[in-house]
């Protein structure tokens, strides 16, 4: 299948949507704290959706039983908002997705509970940082491999490791389209990148190994040794000099 370029009337609709998907992280942000329950954040984060005029992406999508992937320390992605009460010292991964006039975005973040450790608050600030770096990769004419090595790269060098199992996406009229863009890789490799192309950037890194495992409840993904992770992700739109954050906050 071809990768689907985006009109500017469509690139405007998803900044719309993508203004609306930064406004739940804000309020996400502000409302994840200690002895709140994961089902809590769920109900907010849906709620507000609504309210936005705009519908959650990932309810009932292949199944998932929630609104809002809410994944706490080992568990990297798809973790399933249930009945956790957050604790101090968690790390808690938040990615939602937002369908709004017929387009999707989406966006994560990753936020320490109370005092976290060293350790959490470094992995976090890290993987924040190798999203933002990569972004910076995104040109006309450069190549998904060029964002793919500057994640890999840089975590790599302070110690960290990227999940390969996991990729960023394309995005639009569909939640996932056809373009993965990974963590790792070479530069110059991969799709070449054009003007019109929406698509996730997310850095998955962890402290430990690479590999990972589905969870007990066939949704969440977590470390094979049980290492903490992080999570951060931008939907983005190629643009003639560069690209911008559609869900910037």
């Amino acid at each position: 299948m071809a990768i689907c370029i985006k009109s500017i009337q469509e690139i405007q609709i998803m900044r719309e949507g993508g203004k609306k998907l930064a406004t739940i992280f804000k309020i996400l942000t502000k409302e994840a704290k200690a002895g709140v329950t994961l089902r809590k954040l769920n109900q907010i984060s849906e709620k507000i959706a609504y309210k936005l005029k705009a519908q959650p992406a990932f309810k009932n999508y292949n199944e998932f039983p929630a609104s809002l992937c809410a994944s706490v320390n080992e568990t990297v992605v798809h973790g399933v908002p249930a009945g956790y009460k957050l604790k101090n010292g968690d790390v808690l991964g938040l990615d939602f997705g937002l369908l709004y006039k017929g387009y999707y975005t989406d966006m994560a973040i990753t936020v320490g509970i109370g005092k976290i450790s060293f350790k959490a608050q470094d992995l976090i600030k890290t993987t924040k940082k190798a999203l933002y770096q990569a972004i910076k990769k995104v040109k006309p004419n450069k190549h998904i491999g060029d964002i793919a090595f500057s994640i890999q790269s840089f975590a790599e060098k302070r110690g960290y490791s990227v999940v390969r199992a996991l990729v960023g996406h394309g995005i639009g009229k569909k939640l996932h389209e056809n373009l993965a863009v990974p963590n790792f890789g070479k530069k110059g490799e991969g799709e070449k990148i054009i003007k019109g192309m929406t698509f996730t950037i997310e850095p998955m890194i962890v402290v430990g190994q690479c590999h990972v495992k589905t969870g007990p409840d066939r949704f969440s993904v977590i470390t094979v040794d049980g290492e903490i992770s992080a999570h951060f992700e931008h939907t983005v739109a190629v643009t003639e000099r560069g690209c911008e954050i559609l869900t910037k906050q």
